[in-house]
């Protein structure tokens, strides 16, 4: 199974949409008869690249799998049945699928006469692919809200000018962070005054060949020549300011996982109080303005014990001299959101 995950997380392949996937095929005798790991969505899965590579071997072998055959027929057929028809005595797999259109494959095999097993290190099979394993088990993306922010808590400056609070390094490193998401997503305001492109660049500054899907979320209309409705990348207006139904949305019509929360402080509070910030991401600059717009808007909390705790999960300084910035990573404390 140890060799199975290293497959799944071979350079170079994708994070999403589809989850990362490594399967060994031992003999009878332990020894290793096929193995193959999924290159991303449209290629075989690994299951078929291993049973390519044993070929008659196949026959009465053990598959080892990151995670549980597929069981339904989408660009590729199930791969469930391959296994069966391939003549494997057994099947061991580390994470039940929670994509509800998928699941269901070991049920299929131990129908047909596989023995089969699951939960060996299902722990570190959930670590390869925690934002698709999040978003099929709450049927929303998994959302990270990322903010910069001075000393004082300021996003912005009394006359309105936010450009920049965070160093270009703190900002070279946001796009690293962008480009492990599959949506970028930012409220109608935060379009209108700052005019955003929403595109991962590389260290080039030109942007990657793939780009997340960009969300700009809210009723207001917004004029076509906003950048954020240029060719760069795909973009979708939801006309919503309930951060669930968004969620629901990019999940449920659009198979999306993982959202990468860029809003301004109202819609921050909006998402924060509806319980749907699963990680945050600050860049905090050393400077104080004083005065000037709060990171994140009113949250309806009168008293210091009702407080929305975070704990702290990261501390890096990004950036050197007069551009380092320190990141912060965190997650609401259990019991709060």
């Amino acid at each position: 199974m140890l060799r199975a995950l290293q497959l799944a997380a071979s350079p170079g392949v994708p994070l999403g949409p589809n989850p990362r996937v490594g399967c060994v095929l031992l003999a009878p005798d332990g020894t290793i008869v096929g193995e193959g790991y999924h290159h991303g969505a449209g290629n075989p899965h690994a299951e078929i690249e291993a049973l390519k590579v044993a070929g008659d071997l196949a026959r009465g072998a053990t598959a080892v799998v990151t995670l549980e055959p597929c069981n339904h027929t989408g660009r590729t057929g199930p791969c469930s049945e391959a296994l069966i028809e391939a003549g494997v005595a057994k099947v061991v797999v580390a994470q039940r699928d929670a994509n509800p259109i998928a699941e269901g494959g070991l049920d299929t095999l131990a129908a047909a006469g596989v023995e089969v097993g699951h939960g060996l290190l299902a722990d570190e099979a959930r670590a390869l692919n925690p934002a698709f394993t999040f978003a099929h088990e709450h049927a929303r993306p998994y959302v990270t809200w990322k903010f910069a922010t001075t000393l004082d808590g300021r996003s912005a400056a009394a006359d309105g000018t936010s450009r920049w609070v965070s160093s270009p390094a703190a900002r070279r490193d946001t796009h690293l962070l962008r480009a492990l998401c599959d949506t970028m997503l930012v409220g109608t305001n935060t379009v209108e005054v700052d005019d955003p492109q929403l595109t991962v660049r590389g260290p080039d500054d030109r942007p990657l060949a793939h780009q997340p899907l960009r969300v700009v979320m809210g009723e207001r209309d917004l004029d076509s020549d906003r950048r954020v409705f240029d060719t760069a990348a795909e973009t979708l207006h939801l006309r919503t300011r309930d951060p669930l139904e968004a969620l629901t949305s990019l999940y449920r019509e659009h198979g999306r996982h993982h959202v990468f929360f860029e809003g301004g402080p109202t819609l921050a509070a909006a998402f924060l109080s509806a319980g749907v910030v699963d990680e945050v991401v600050t860049y905090v600059a050393p400077m104080l303005l004083g005065s000037g717009t709060a990171a994140v808007g009113d949250l309806g909390i009168p008293t210091i014990s009702d407080a929305l705790r975070l704990e702290i999960t990261d501390v890096t300084v990004v950036g050197e001299g007069t551009e380092a910035n320190v990141r912060l990573k965190l997650q609401p404390a259990k019991g709060d959101g």
